[in-house]
C-alpha cells in the first residue's frame, strides 16, 4: 500500500508522509522538507 503524499506549503515538493513528518511525545508532529528545508513544528493532530 502506497504511503500517503504531503506537499510542502513553501516550495509545493511532494513527498510521501513517512518521510516528512516526525512525531512527538506530546502527540504533536513536525514537519521538514527536505528539498527546501522548510520546517513546522508542534502540528496538532487529533490526538494532541
Amino acid at each position: 500500500m502506497k504511503s500517503p503524499m504531503v506537499i510542502c506549503p513553501a516550495c509545493g515538493e511532494e513527498r510521501e508522509m513517512e518521510n516528512v513528518l516526525t512525531a512527538q511525545s506530546n502527540q504533536n508532529v513536525i514537519y521538514q522538507c527536505p528539498a527546501c528545508g522548510f520546517k513546522q513544528v508542534n502540528i496538532k493532530t487529533s490526538k494532541g
